[in-house]
């Protein structure tokens, strides 16, 4: 036991700070241009898809004469903003934006590619100008592109039309951002935003589904999902662990799976990974729960004493009990984590709210 107490002072830290590069570096950066005319409603769009306010932050950084980069500290995704579609002379346009995207697209590094476009369109209007057919045309041969038609309150069959004519786009989908009130008091509620993010997720690379989950505050699913394969890839390993017919070898190795499982979902979740708080979390929980991460394999480890037989036994028995205890733990921390999601925005989740949700699933089932 005190070799357990030594290890877990001394290698912890260690541990949680590997556990929260690896998770950073695995959910990636996901990249999107949206584009559309101005007052087409692409701000009210991107504030109601993704955390933290990101279309208030700033004006961004320009990148050619009428596309500006606007990222966030903290969250996993870059906007390539692109205005000018309204102009008279927009093939100079075109030709900046082509340019660029090229050039975006050719790096060797996948995490700068522009990962799908979004082409904005006003329902109001009942039109589809020749500047965002072409733009279609020009970005499909990059990358995939969906059409979003904003501000919708009455199809009309508008989107049908809308479908035959950006052809090179993957789907259209129809959105209302926030909720509209009509003169007779009616009120139009948000709609569409599930089925784009949905959407988003069938087409966004392999490589920047895990960015694009974090990054979206929509669909808890998505999390959710994205999560529960994270919890069974550390199961698998930690059953592999376990069936090492080592006395105590597994009760070590599970410490950094349970730990890097921990780290992956709170990345995924779209949560700030701090090293203060991910201790906090794995500290007190082996506090309240009699050693939650290491105490519970000990009984099992003590069958591997035994040789022959005894350490194949002891082995199996261990891989079953290491396995079904890191999805306990995982699955209780999505359980939490979703639950204060619910009715919250994710910066209105305390670190303490966390912790207190968190333990209280686990601790108690």
């Amino acid at each position: 036991m005190n070799r357990i107490k030594k290890y877990m002072k001394d290698d912890i830290g260690k541990i949680i700070q590997e556990s929260i590069n690896s998770a950073i570096t695995d959910r990636g950066e996901v990249n999107i241009l949206i584009a559309g005319k101005t007052g087409v409603g692409k701000s009210t769009l991107i504030n109601a898809v993704f955390q933290g306010n990101f279309a208030t932050t700033g004006q961004g950084r320009p990148v050619t004469q009428k596309t500006r980069e606007i990222k966030k500290e903290g969250i996993p995704l870059t906007l390539f903003d692109t205005r000018g579609l309204e102009l008279k002379d927009y093939r100079e346009t075109f030709r900046e934006l082509e340019s660029f995207v090229k050039n975006k697209n050719d790096d060797a590094n996948p995490m700068n590619h522009i990962h799908m476009a979004w082409i904005c369109i006003d329902e109001g209007s009942r039109r589809v100008e020749d500047a965002e057919i072409e733009l279609c045309d020009l970005l499909a041969s990059y990358m995939p592109v969906i059409g979003v038609i904003t501000k919708a309150s009455s199809d009309e069959g508008f989107r049908a039309k809308v479908i035959d004519i950006l052809k090179s786009a993957k789907n259209v989908v129809r959105v209302n951002s926030i909720p509209k009130i009509l003169d007779d008091g009616y009120v139009i509620k948000p709609s569409g935003l599930n089925e784009l993010v949905e959407l988003a997720m069938e087409i966004v690379p392999e490589g920047q589904k895990n960015a694009f989950v974090a990054a979206q505050k929509v669909s808890i699913k998505q999390k959710k999902n994205k999560s529960h394969a994270i919890v069974a890839t550390a199961a698998t390993s930690a059953a592999a662990t376990g069936a090492i017919p080592i006395p105590f070898s597994d009760a070590f190795a599970l410490v950094p799976i349970q730990v890097g499982m921990l780290a992956g979902i709170t990345a995924v979740f779209g949560f700030e990974l701090k090293k203060a708080f991910l201790s906090t979390l794995v500290s007190s929980t082996i506090t309240a729960g009699g050693a939650t991460l290491i105490g519970k394999t000990i009984v099992s480890n003590l069958f591997k004493m035994f040789p022959g037989i005894g350490s194949v036994a002891g082995g199996a028995i261990s891989a079953s009990t290491a396995s079904a205890l890191t999805v306990a733990f995982g699955e209780a921390y999505i359980a939490a984590l979703a639950y204060l999601l619910k009715d919250k925005d994710i910066s209105e989740v305390s670190e303490a709210d966390i912790l207190t949700e968190f333990r209280k699933r686990y601790l108690h089932q």
